[in-house]
């Protein structure tokens, strides 16, 4: 394992979760990569990744989820620290400490949000320009270039174009998630083609309400598939309508995380008291923007 100067500068990122509002996906290119088309918002909660100078790369993975993660040879914040030193053609190494709080493969995009926060980690550990982090994002995966932005957005291609997202009024989520993994590539096995078109959304919603409505009229493209993988995903769904409050409950990402709007942070705390305390739950607002955002 590496050795730290105890005296060297700590950077600690947020690697708060994604929750995909709605998710449609509008085809599939030749090369197989599927087409997206998401409102995406960051909820006040996630990891923490924190970096420092170290003579070799390492990573130690702590929390009440790393046990998820146990095994894993390459964790991908490892990766994106190598991927942006190469990029960035600096001889320089970390020590990566990685607090875990987010379910694995949950559709949150916690490993991709890992991943955001270590480039944005690194650029401010070894000053090198934002715009190397950019371009290092998308090789990663298709929600690392969102998750880099870390603030509500529209994302469109395979993930990798980025714009701005209507007004949104202040509402709180609702997250739940039962810790069984769903496979990504299943799903879109699953989706088999059901594709929809791109979404058309107003310029911004006034309150939560309209808002809900709005999107209940959309979809999660993946839902009815990530159900058919992973049945389990229904009742949690079912859940989350049934609490006092909630105005659209939706899966998020490719699962098997589910969300409910609720009208504010407030109660969204006190109903996410309210599922089984065997569920990884959480009820909160949206995360500040990153202090350093790219």
């Amino acid at each position: 394992m590496a050795r730290r100067d105890a005296a060297a500068p700590v950077i600690r990122e947020a690697a708060p979760a994604k929750v995909n509002l709605f998710l449609q996906v509008a085809g599939r290119r030749p090369d197989g990569y599927h087409l997206l088309d998401s409102l995406v918002v960051f909820a006040a909660v996630g990891d923490v990744v924190s970096a420092t100078s170290a003579p070799d790369f390492s990573l130690a993975i702590a929390g009440d989820e790393a046990p998820g993660l146990i095994g894993e040879d390459d964790n991908l914040v490892l990766r994106a620290a190598r991927a942006l030193a190469a990029a960035a053609g600096v001889g320089q190494c970390a020590a990566l400490h990685l607090e875990k709080a987010l379910p694995v493969a949950s559709g949150i995009g916690g490993g991709s949000a890992d991943a955001a926060a270590a480039l944005r980690a690194l650029t401010r550990l070894w000053d090198i320009p934002e715009e190397v982090a950019r371009r290092v994002a998308p090789q990663l995966g298709a929600d690392v270039p969102a998750c880099l932005v870390g603030h509500p957005l529209r994302m469109t291609g395979i993930g990798e174009m980025i714009g701005p997202a209507p007004a949104l009024p202040e509402f709180g989520l609702v997250l739940a998630n039962l810790r069984v993994p769903v496979a990504t590539p299943d799903v879109f096995r699953r989706l088999a083609g059901r594709f929809s078109g791109p979404a058309r959304l107003p310029e911004g919603w006034a309150d939560p309400a309209a808002m809900a409505a709005d999107l209940a009229r959309l979809s999660n493209d993946l839902e009815a598939p990530a159900i058919e993988s992973c049945p389990a995903i229904a009742p949690v769904l079912a859940a989350l309508a049934a609490l006092p409050g909630a105005l659209l409950a939706r899966m998020s990402g490719s699962g098997a995380t589910c969300f409910a709007i609720m009208p504010d942070a407030s109660s969204a705390a006190r109903a996410a008291a309210l599922l089984p305390a065997s569920w990884w739950r959480w009820g909160g607002g949206l995360a500040a923007p990153p202090a350093a955002p790219l």
